[in-house]
């Protein structure tokens, strides 16, 4: 059966694409790929930009014997050179019943959906290798880092066929990620992050130890940060299936501070991390958060060292 195309895909706006396809995404560490690709790599190699010196052992190749260092020092150097590299990234996709919630702009998983797949489409295009693991309760669909068109449109179609369930796993997703993915990654998380922030500040920092790269986005419902309900309300506990009734008026203030401690306890430990933590609104343009990622991938590589064209 044949696969549809990218522009066909319901997900994907072929005029979003052309906007972004401008822009490259960079990254911090250097990654360790399969092919040559455009990122800074772990290792050494023979690309354009000098690295370093480093002393002659016998055996090395002596055309990379610097030879005027030799006539200044006598003594034999070699020249390294920095290997650039594609880059493994996973997008792990928080599938939980809490990301369904919808006041009238969409649902965070409908909005994450447009990111990841966004996402996948111009990393394979620059030359990247894209995984995809939806984790959720009774879901566990991994697809492998891979760079073919093919395995592309493997990774849509799992974006589209999942549908928000039960309760998260996310932090279990994590860590099994870190433990599993030995090459240095970058790993793109998209949740609500309606869970303890402790457990799950704990599996970021897994994977950080791990030496992934990790970005964060953290997608809300503008009515979750306002809670401006008027009236007495039933609120239902998407991943757990509890109610209960409240007045707004009555609870409001302390779900408000509650809100507060949560997300500062989330910033404080992402950035003790330097964990790239995105707030999205589900009420945002998804372009708008996605440019906005982009470029600041590009400012981190110029600040770094490295513009690209």
């Amino acid at each position: 059966m044949a696969t549809r195309s990218s522009s066909s895909r319901p997900l994907l706006d072929s005029a979003v694409l052309s906007r972004l396809s401008r822009m490259q995404l960079q990254v911090n560490s250097p990654m360790l790929g399969a092919v040559t690709g455009m990122h800074r790599s772990a290792t050494r190699g023979a690309s354009v930009e000098f690295a370093e010196y480093r002393k002659y052992v016998p055996g090395d190749d002596i055309k990379h014997i610097d030879w005027q260092v030799y006539a200044r020092s006598d003594r034999f150097y070699i020249k390294e050179f920095e290997a650039d590299t594609n880059l493994r990234a996973y997008m792990v996709l928080d599938c939980s019943g809490s990301m369904g919630f919808d006041s009238g702009h969409g649902s965070r998983l409908d909005f994450a959906k447009a990111l990841a797949a966004h996402l996948a489409y111009l990393l394979v295009q620059q030359g990247d290798a894209v995984g995809l693991h939806c984790c959720g309760e009774d879901l566990s669909l991994d697809l492998p880092a891979r760079q073919a068109p093919t395995h592309l449109q493997n990774v849509f179609d799992q974006i589209e066929s999942v549908k928000p369930h039960g309760e998260s796993t996310l932090i279990d997703a994590l860590h099994k990620l870190a433990e599993r993915v030995q090459r240095r990654a970058v790993v793109m998380v998209l949740t609500d992050a309606l869970m303890p922030a402790d457990e799950l500040l704990d599996a970021v920092q897994h994977l950080c130890f791990c030496r992934h790269e990790v970005t964060f986005f953290h997608l809300m419902d503008p009515q979750e940060l306002k809670f401006d309900f008027t009236r007495p309300i039933r609120f239902v506990d998407l991943e757990g299936g509890a109610d209960l009734v409240a007045d707004p008026g009555v609870v409001q203030q302390t779900y408000l501070n509650a809100l507060e401690n949560h997300m500062t306890t989330l910033r404080t430990g992402l950035r003790k991390y330097h964990v790239d933590h995105r707030l999205a609104q589900v009420d945002q343009s998804y372009e708008q958060v996605l440019s906005s990622y982009l470029l600041s991938t590009a400012g981190r590589s110029v600040s770094a060292g490295r513009p690209r064209s």
